[in-house]
């Protein structure tokens, strides 16, 4: 049984950065942060899971059904992590690439701990505990609040290397373009890594500084016990809300100007690239295919297509469609006949996802996977794991990867300018 207490709270702002402090002594941690953006889809302003009751962590091998069994049993809130690699369970693939991180292909666990933020109101909703507890927690971070801030001295020994090399990039993507051209697929995305090893960063503080220059409605900031996902992602990739699946894949990519008349021009630039929208519309028709497996016949619908939305870093084109799903089709089942997202894969899907197996040079891992949680009521929301950094403490690894659409008429170097456009905010952060 869960006990709920609300709170008000002055300082909103503070009240995170201490929550977020005090979170670090738990070994699991997930917060979701909307940073303020108020769509038609939106659930809250901030959610913090931490504390596991349970938990379950499986490699890619039946995980979808272990998932079912476990969301089946608990019939509570879930947090945790899909990585790509799932993509195995669901089709005949593999994953071979090298692996410099080392997430579990899935893992989920069950909060003792929950507290949302929706509007001025903090709701702490705990499990077995009682409302002392909760206002033992809310003093705790209360007071934490209170303190100042320490910054700790920036790195300045950073390097960041590439796993593949401007000349190399070019010559995959040109492979890549002859199997499009032969008919083998129409588009695919194709992704690269760049990563620090022997490197120690402060999650949280890292985390911040991503956030803090992006501020997107799908940030995360993950931990459990020595491996780390700090995102700042624009994307959702898809959400249960009763009987109705809503998913927004993103296509299409430019640069922001702080020059406002300029900065206007880029954006209605992107609104009406024939290439960017091409790219968008081929997703759009893969992401309501894969809706359609789940979905009452007929009920899949276009909310709205290639509308482009700004952020700090980027405008980015993006599309709404939503399904009407029957009251008894398993939760699990939907992200199941849905995985991967199609943004993040290609068309035809599971053609497009080997040949992105041949031509990265990297196991994408908890990047390009999702990052949500389970209600109660068999209701969830996730992300796609973009423009985020991943870190393994144990191991001193970091890595970063980014990508692009490769369609017909893309060219090599201005897919690699746009891959350096989308690491931009990453690079920033890590150098300092």
């Amino acid at each position: 049984m869960r006990t709920e207490v609300n709170f008000t709270v002055a300082d909103l702002t503070k009240f995170k950065e201490a929550l977020l402090k005090w979170a670090q002594q738990f070994y699991e941690v997930v917060w979701l942060d909307s940073n303020n953006h108020k769509g038609q889809y939106s659930s809250f302003d901030g959610l913090l899971a931490v504390d596991a009751l349970t938990s379950m962590v499986t490699d890619h091998h039946n995980a979808f059904e272990e998932l079912k069994t476990y969301q089946d049993g608990s019939k509570d809130w879930l947090f945790g992590y899909l990585s790509y690699d799932l993509k195995n369970d669901v089709e005949q693939l593999s994953s071979s690439n090298f692996d410099g991180l080392g997430f579990a292909d899935m893992h989920f666990f069950q909060p003792k701990r929950i507290i949302r933020f929706q509007g001025g109101q903090v709701n702490f909703c705990y499990l077995n505990m009682v409302a002392d507890e909760i206002e033992e927690d809310f003093k705790a971070i209360t007071n934490l609040s209170l303190l100042r801030d320490t910054a700790s001295p920036a790195d300045t020994s950073i390097h960041i290397k590439m796993r593949i090399f401007k000349d190399d990039y070019f010559e995959r993507v040109r492979q890549l373009l002859a199997r499009i051209h032969r008919g083998d697929i129409y588009e695919a995305n194709f992704c690269q890594e760049f990563y620090l090893e022997d490197t120690c960063i402060d999650p949280l503080l890292t985390f911040q500084k991503l956030n803090a220059i992006s501020k997107p409605p799908f940030a995360t900031f993950l931990k459990f016990k020595d491996v780390f996902a700090l995102s700042a992602s624009p994307e959702r990739y898809i959400k249960k809300q009763g009987t109705k699946i809503i998913s927004q894949p993103i296509k299409g990519t430019a640069k922001r100007s702080s020059e406002p008349k300029e900065d206007e021009q880029l954006k209605l630039l992107l609104e009406n690239d024939p290439k960017e929208r091409a790219e968008n519309v081929m997703i759009v028709d893969l992401v309501r295919n894969d809706l359609s497996k789940s979905a009452q016949k007929g009920s899949v619908v276009v909310e709205e297509l290639c509308k482009v939305y700004s952020f700090e870093q980027v405008h980015q084109m993006i599309s709404t469609i939503s399904a009407i799903v029957d009251t008894h089709k398993n939760p699990v089942d939907i992200i199941k006949e849905t995985f991967p997202m199609g943004s993040m894969t290609g068309a035809p899907k599971v053609s497009a996802m080997k040949i992105i197996e041949e031509l990265e040079a990297t196991k994408r891992g908890l990047y390009s996977g999702a990052v949500g949680y389970f209600t109660p009521e068999g209701d969830f929301d996730f992300n796609v794991i973009i423009r985020s950094i991943l870190y393994n403490s144990s191991k001193n690894y970091v890595s970063f990867s980014v990508g692009s659409a490769i369609t017909a008429k893309a060219s090599p170097e201005k897919e690699y300018e746009e891959c350096l456009l989308k690491a931009k905010a990453m690079r920033v952060v890590l150098e300092g």
